[in-house]
């Protein structure tokens, strides 16, 4: 009778043990050689940062969670600011001035929720990445049949390319005001493509040095748009009610559309769950995760405060010289720097300099990310034996080609460039879902995440924001189709492609199980309740 009792409680244990722990997944489907298997990681074991070990009391238990140490905070700081880039870059930057010259101070609460809306989706990310030691291109590829796995990465790469183009081309509009228009949008193209083998031989440096690069472009941008709000002296009783008191207009919908439109990239979501592993964490040991969640947590939170206070210094400047002026409603990412010299001239430091300065750094760092986003994208989908700079180079060619068509046919105005900027915006809000109905699947299921799995209240609030940016976005295709699409033909052909793109969403949503048990069973006890009456 003892033994038997014995073996049951075994038995238990050995159930809650597998409970509380996420399964640890083979790599791939098939098994690999051990050289084979380090290259499919995010980051092989002896490029990833060692985080100071804790010992338990008992020296064998692994759940508890040590107190809070600004030694490992520094040690966790990184992946969150390169996150942050994403929401720094010359598209996110081109929202924020039109934003400012359009609605003025008026939109500043939206971009404070927006950027809080963001660092949920991206906290879920890393969470994701944090637990089961992978990162999401690769969870799609075990969770997902191989013809959705592939219609997913062919999203996520054009999502990437979208971004990367204005990116690339916001780099080479800086290039161009920095030399004096010298050097033509073209050139600026082929300079910024180079930062491929920049970025091959960061990474040769280690992961710490890597991020120091990106520091530094982020504190220059910091600095470049905190000297332009300095020189432009908004109002400071206008910005607090910006921020405090919600406003919007018929007039500023747009632009409020644009602001929440820009914060979720797809690309950084599937960046940010491969960035977490680059610290050295045991996933097996619950103690470790959950303290790892907590930095990183912390770390993504000061990170995107940053980042919310370089868009908000941006928005302020063009808010302070060009609302309710007739220049407001014409400019753009091409012609800010002229405006902004002609309305506040040139100084020790002439304004239009300072803001070549600020989109350079924005340019630059948000093409390297992108590269870097694009090797876990094509590495994780379709399971690629590839060296890493091999990777990179074929990630930057898939970009860099589309990228110099671009430019070599939209250099003729402002105004093209306006255009293509428009759709390449709608471009981008097309692939938000196939990013966030994905990772909200994964983070909610049990067998992949298991004590780490979300709660029911943070289920349905994820849920909510992830149907609020998806709606918001809908809109923004809605009103551009509207204006743009003429012809039966044309016509035609966007409803075939609006009805599969809705049918694929909703088949992701329920073919994973998707949507929150809570929502179903209120459904389910409504009708009862009804039927009960």
């Amino acid at each position: 009778m003892c033994e038997s009792k014995d073996d049951t409680n075994a038995d238990k244990t050995d159930d809650e043990a597998h409970r509380l722990l996420p399964p640890q997944h083979a790599p791939s489907e098939t098994p690999l050689c051990e050289g084979e298997n380090d290259e499919e990681l995010a980051f092989e074991a002896r490029e990833k940062i060692t985080i100071l070990e804790f010992e338990s009391i008992d020296g064998s238990d692994y759940a508890m969670v040590p107190p809070f140490s600004w030694k490992k905070l520094w040690l966790f700081t990184g992946p969150g600011f390169l996150m942050s880039i994403a929401f720094l870059d010359p598209g996110n930057l081109e929202g924020d001035l039109q934003a400012g010259a359009i609605a003025g101070y008026s939109l500043l609460w939206l971009l404070m929720w927006a950027t809080a809306m963001g660092l949920l989706i991206q906290l879920l990310s890393a969470r994701v990445g944090v637990v089961t030691g992978r990162h999401l291109a690769e969870l799609c590829r075990a969770e997902y049949p191989y013809w959705t796995r592939l219609l997913l990465w062919f999203m996520a790469e054009l999502a990437l390319i979208g971004a990367d183009i204005q990116e690339v081309i916001g780099s080479a509009i800086a290039i161009k005001i920095l030399s004096h228009g010298v050097l033509p949008i073209w050139a600026g193209v082929i300079i910024t493509a180079s930062d491929c083998f920049i970025f091959l031989f960061l990474e040769n440096y280690g992961v710490r040095k890597l991020e120091a690069v990106f520091a530094i472009l982020i504190s220059t941008m910091a600095l470049a748009f905190a000297w332009m709000f300095a020189d432009a002296k908004p109002s400071g009783k206008e910005l607090v009610l910006g921020i405090l008191v919600p406003k919007l207009s018929s007039r500023t919908i747009r632009q409020a559309v644009g602001v929440v439109g820009c914060v979720i990239m797809p690309h950084n979501v599937f960046l940010h769950s491969a960035l977490v592993q680059s610290r050295k964490i045991d996933p097996d040991k619950k103690g470790h995760v959950q303290e790892a969640l907590n930095y990183y947590s912390i770390e993504s939170s000061l990170a995107l405060l940053v980042s919310f206070m370089i868009n908000l210094f941006v928005t302020t400047v063009f808010a302070k010289g060009f609302y309710g002026t007739k220049q407001a409603d014409s400019i753009g990412l091409a012609n800010a720097g002229q405006y902004l010299q002609e309305k506040y001239g040139g100084g020790l430091f002439p304004i239009l300099y300072i803001w070549g300065i600020g989109l350079l750094a924005a340019g630059q760092s948000s093409t390297i990310t992108g590269t870097y986003a694009g090797q876990f994208i094509m590495g994780g989908f379709l399971d690629l034996r590839l060296k890493k700079w091999l990777r990179a180079l074929i990630t930057r060619s898939c970009a860099i080609v589309p990228t110099m068509i671009v430019a070599l046919v939209f250099n003729r105005s402002e105004a093209s460039l306006d255009i293509l900027n428009e759709w390449l915006n709608v471009l981008q809000s097309i692939q938000i879902p196939f990013a966030l109905i994905p990772l909200l699947t994964l983070v909610s299921k049990e067998q992949i995440m298991g004590v780490f799995k979300i709660g029911p209240i943070m289920e349905r609030v994820a849920w909510t924001v992830a149907a609020l940016v998806i709606v918001i976005n809908g809109y923004l295709l809605l009103d551009f189709f509207l204006s743009e699409v003429n012809g039966v033909l044309f016509v035609l052909v966007v409803c075939i492609g609006t009805s599969a793109y809705i049918a694929f969403i909703i088949y992701l949503i329920f073919q994973g199980d998707s949507l929150p048990s809570t929502w179903i069973s209120l459904m389910r006890s409504r009708g009862f309740a009804s039927t009960g009456n």
